[in-house]
């Protein structure tokens, strides 16, 4: 049934200035703790007025997922990557068979890790170790190699609903064909790994309420060689029958460390950046719907910046102890990461790295230069155990969040029938076999980078609001009981 709303004028409800601080203004300078929570807007950002709604403010944690915050245990995470590290190198072309060395004795080692987590579980979480045998690609996999993914999955309750966390277990030096010297691989990227065994022993516990939509913790191989261990986990999803759908992938790589620059002089503890990337490739939006989204201006909205903006909104908070620092572009210059695959075949996906990076301490043979004294090499030494605990904890609350709230509205439209400066938006419920209590509309000023106003319009899934679609961008997204929002899907114009 298709309700219809007419939401009026109304003063801006226990609003707090729009003209607060930059969110990007983190990075300006160090501090001692997170700042006082953003309204995601900025002074620039300010116009039109805000005359509908409220303010849109961050998502407080749960009791449950606060929890799960405080049992995330730096000590755990320092003996996951000094572990790892003593493998002596964990390079995809490295031994396969023995148990104190390279690749496979990695491999097994997080095996066994993340179904001791399965075996406290009662029956929540599941293991396995997948993979395929990766032919000579004639640049850096010479020889038929075996690429092997390790994912614990905790099922959900509602069907066919995935979130994906994921960090590469494979390390290099300076040489990316070395696979026998020392390459401890610490911050890059046993942190990632990390992450993602923590989380897992964490939330599977049975302590906990099962999510509604599945988490997978993943540990994936080939990465320093051509990102392989995520394209086949990435297409293993996309080719299931039916297709899986992934509703967001977190790729974790170097998150250990929160000092950088030529000499460390760079330091921001509590800041963790968030890479999104903007318009999607044309294998993945084709012509029409590219053209249709540049006519809008929608280029700023797509899956996998709408899923940074939520990561942002519910991530940065006092119980993490972190600022979120979305940088809308895919990757760093020159870099690559296991989300590429992701946004490859369709899915929203996003990296997570530290805020400063040190290049003396990656992918560098570990020595010291006889001139400087600079050390070399990516060993745990300089991997800041805390800066990776409040990462994981940055992962635990968007992956929860995002877990618990509802499958998205589909088909959301705005009506482009007629000249009008109010704007009617409308859309289909999700599938019916998942559960919505209604639906909140945000948005924007176009210049905004995050959403500033939202309006909780109840079940109704058709709705006139006294904002002007010219001026300002809008999103519609699910809202649980509970309280736990999800990301919000940009409309495009009625057919």
């Amino acid at each position: 049934m298709r309700f219809s709303a007419l939401i009026a004028n109304a003063a801006l409800a226990a609003a707090v200035p729009l003209t607060s601080r930059n969110p990007a203004s983190v990075l300006l300078a160090p501090r001692a703790a997170v700042d006082t929570p953003p309204t995601f807007v900025c002074a620039a950002s300010s116009w039109p007025p805000n005359l509908v709604g409220t303010a849109n403010l961050p998502q407080e944690p749960s009791a449950d997922l606060a929890s799960m915050l405080a049992q995330i245990d730096a000590a755990n995470v320092e003996a996951t990557i000094r572990k790892l590290v003593s493998f002596g190198t964990r390079h995809t072309l490295s031994t396969q068979n023995s148990s104190t060395r390279g690749v496979g004795a990695a491999r097994d080692w997080i095996h066994a890790e993340f179904q001791r987590y399965a075996d406290a579980s009662d029956g929540r979480l599941t293991v396995e170790t997948i993979g395929y045998t990766q032919q000579p690609d004639g640049n850096r996999v010479p020889v038929p190699t075996r690429i092997s993914d390790v994912v614990a999955t905790l099922r959900g309750t509602d069907e066919n609903r995935l979130y994906v966390i994921s960090g590469h277990y494979d390390s290099r030096n300076s040489d990316v064909m070395d696979f026998e010297g020392f390459a401890p691989g610490a911050d890059d990227d046993a942190s990632g790994v990390a992450v993602s065994l923590e989380l897992a022993r964490v939330m599977s516990q049975p302590g906990y309420p099962l999510p509604k939509a599945s988490i997978a913790f993943a540990a994936v191989a080939g990465e320093e060689q051509g990102l392989y261990g995520s394209q086949f986990l990435a297409q293993t999803y996309a080719n299931a029958t039916p297709r899986v759908n992934v509703e967001g992938m977190f790729n974790n790589d170097i998150v250990g460390s929160s000092r950088g620059g030529d000499d460390g002089e760079l330091a921001d503890p509590y800041v963790i950046r968030l890479f999104a990337q903007g318009l999607p490739g044309l294998a993945v939006e084709n012509s029409t719907a590219r053209e249709a989204r540049l006519s809008i201006g929608g280029e700023n909205d797509t899956p996998s910046r709408a899923l940074a903006r939520l990561v942002k909104e519910v991530a940065e908070n006092g119980a993490t102890g972190m600022n979120v620092s979305v940088v809308y572009r895919l990757d760093r210059f020159l870099r690559s990461g296991d989300h590429r695959p992701f946004l490859e075949a369709g899915y929203p996906a996003a990296r997570l790295t530290e805020p400063h990076e040190n290049f003396a301490h990656q992918h560098q043979d570990v020595r010291v230069d006889p001139d400087t004294g600079t050390q070399y090499g990516d060993l745990p030494d300089f991997v800041d155990f805390a800066f990776v605990a409040r990462a994981a904890r940055v992962n635990a609350a968007a992956l929860w969040s995002l877990a618990n709230s509802p499958a998205a509205p589909r088909d959301v439209r705005v009506d482009t029938a007629a000249l009008s400066t109010s704007t009617r938006l409308f859309w289909d419920p999700p599938a019916p076999q998942y559960e919505v209590t209604g639906y909140e509309v945000v948005w924007r000023p176009t210049s905004a980078p995050f959403w500033t106003g939202v309006l909780d319009v109840g079940p109704v899934v058709d709705v006139t609001l006294a904002l002007s679609k010219d001026d300002v961008v809008f999103g519609v997204r699910s809202k649980s009981a509970d309280g736990f929002r999800g990301v919000a899907v940009l409309p495009f114009p009625a057919d």
